[in-house]
């Protein structure tokens, strides 16, 4: 059991940090000091004791990265409530069907995701509230909600007389071992599970991110990850605001443009992504470098390569606000080919594991100790293990156990004992190995493995990458078709135009030279047998993952 309680990081961080900046939100004039939000927190647990709220009581939040996101997630969470953060992405049925199962009491929303959603559909909400100014939106008849919101300030004023201060924060006393978060999954396999982690999943976290370092207090971190999901929560906020570092929300979608123009204003300390990301930043700020003319040649010269090497280095640096410690990528595979050049130009990268099971972490290494082509080290308060179904199976489906995995799914009996082996470890669902320092590689998913009829085990991510990395492809899915493989393909319409190609006439030919070209490079039982392409891009999941449970029968 972590020592640390999870409220209580919270608790001493608003008071310790009461001055220092806390969060904005980018490109507007609203900030908040942790002295500012705590006031805010303490205006919304009049709220919830007004309305007589209980521990344990289910709060759900869905809208845009915001400061006002951050408050409510906070207030619910050192009030004893339980928060049920939702994706913005998610269908108004996903939203429904989640407010509804999670039981919440309370929903806050921003007003566009309110206007398409029906009242009647959500459950049993006694009230919901806007994450522009907190006003209330909508409120279950016989509750006097809107007028104690509309009267907010002077019951504030009333309570605290002489003026909200450090020593009025005192957040409730709740053990580690409750449940304090719902975050239903948004996976590739189209089913959505309430997973319940308690205080002591969230405390294993982000005590791991205070006891490395990765973030201190008067660090600058640019959120941009959705925070109701579990990778950017647990560093960007939950850690974040643990030791006192001031946290700007983008609240846009991070496009290479926006992102990099962000990183130039916000400086950050420290960089949470996903490889979609910075893979995008590669091939807008990096790419364009190395086809000048004359580079190749140029990298051909050892005296000249080092240099060259360093300058492009710099240029990525700089390109991403210049004051960063390091990169933690995650939430899904990196492009070996981009992976191998930032670590031939010892770029400060790593690469992390985990799952929303485990809230997320489950191995992670520093950039200078990261090994090229790993998910970095199981963490200390993590144990893994490789299950084969066979002694002689070459892979096995990496299972973990420790402080950081979930307690289960919510109101679910039936998938979390499909979950968890009948000795008590959480099956992961991913292929791979473990080396003797503890190192993580990973393979592929065990779902979407292909059996090949030689009894070969076909990746179809590890083909995709290489399909990827080829002329005028945006992105590709590989299928099995009557025991072949086909790619899916969503071409670069824009590029093609751009140069002033016929697409039906161009865009065959190609497409079976990158077909040639691909089978040249990969194992006999991988070859593709033919391309087909589709016309728009492939429906994703908010962490940038494609649904390929869409696509099976195309």
């Amino acid at each position: 059991m972590i020592k640390e309680n999870f409220i209580k990081l919270y608790e001493h961080s608003f008071r310790d940090n009461w001055d220092l900046p806390c969060y904005a939100d980018y490109g507007t004039d609203i900030s908040f000091t942790y002295g500012e939000v705590a006031k805010e927190i303490a205006k919304l647990h009049l709220l919830f004791e007004h309305c007589k709220l209980r521990r344990g009581d289910k709060i759900a939040l869905i809208g845009k990265n915001n400061t006002h996101w951050c408050i409510a997630y906070m207030a619910t969470i050192t009030y004893g409530g339980i928060i049920v953060p939702i994706l913005q992405d998610f269908s108004p049925n996903d939203v429904h069907h989640i407010v509804s199962h999670s039981e919440a009491t309370f929903l806050f929303t921003s007003d566009s995701i309110w206007e398409t959603l029906e009242e009647d559909k959500l459950g049993n909400l006694r009230g919901v509230f806007s994450l522009t100014d907190f006003r209330c939106l909508s409120q279950r008849d016989g509750e006097t909600v809107d007028k104690f919101m509309v009267n907010m300030n002077e019951t504030f004023e009333r309570t605290y007389p002489n003026g909200f201060s450090a020593n009025d924060i005192i957040y409730t006393d709740l053990s580690n071992e409750k449940v304090m978060l719902l975050n239903y999954t948004s996976g590739t396999t189209g089913f959505s599970k309430g997973v319940m982690l308690t205080g002591n999943n969230l405390a294993g976290n982000v005590t791991f991110g205070i006891r490395t370092e990765l973030l201190k207090k008067g660090d600058r971190v640019l959120s941009f990850l959705p925070l109701a999901h579990a990778y950017g929560c647990a560093f960007d906020f939950l850690t974040a605001t643990a030791v006192g570092t001031f946290v700007t929300l983008l609240g846009k979608v991070p496009s290479p443009k926006i992102i990099t123009k962000a990183f130039e204003e916000v400086k950050p300390s420290i960089i949470i992504t996903v490889p979609l990301v910075i893979e995008k930043i590669y091939s807008n700020v990096i790419q364009p470098l190395l086809n000048k003319r004359g580079m190749k040649w140029a990298l051909s010269i050892p005296v000249l390569d080092s240099q060259i090497y360093a300058q492009i280095r710099k240029k990525l640096i700089d390109a991403l606000g210049g004051r960063f410690k390091e990169i933690i990528i995650g939430g899904a595979a990196m492009n070996p080919e981009v992976e191998a050049f930032f670590y031939k130009i010892k770029f400060p990268f790593t690469i992390g594991y985990g799952m929303t099971e485990c809230g997320p972490l489950i191995s992670y290494s520093a950039w200078d100790e990261f090994i090229p082509g790993s998910s970095g080290k199981i963490l200390d308060i993590m144990e893994a293990r490789i299950y084969k179904e066979k002694p002689t199976d070459l892979l096995g489906e990496i299972q973990v156990r420790g402080e950081n995995v979930m307690t289960g799914y919510y109101k679910n009996p039936e998938a979390t004992s499909e979950v968890f082996s009948e000795d008590g470890w959480l099956k992961t669902g991913d292929l791979g190995t473990i080396d003797e320092n503890n190192n993580i590689f990973i393979r592929g998913r065990s779902k979407t493995m292909i059996l090949s009829s030689s009894g070969q085990n076909i990746f179809p991510e590890e083909i995709e990458t290489r399909l990827n990395n080829m002329p005028f492809v945006v992105e590709s899915i590989v299928v099995e078709r009557n025991n072949k493989l086909v790619a899916l393909v969503y071409a670069d319409h824009e590029a093609l135009e751009s140069l002033g190609l016929d697409k039906e006439s161009s865009l065959k030919t190609i497409m079976d030279e990158n077909l040639k070209n691909l089978n040249a490079i990969v194992a006999n039982y991988e070859r593709v047998s033919q391309i087909q392409l589709y016309p728009t891009e492939f429906e994703k999941t908010p962490k940038r993952s494609i649904k390929r449970y869409l696509y099976d029968n195309i």
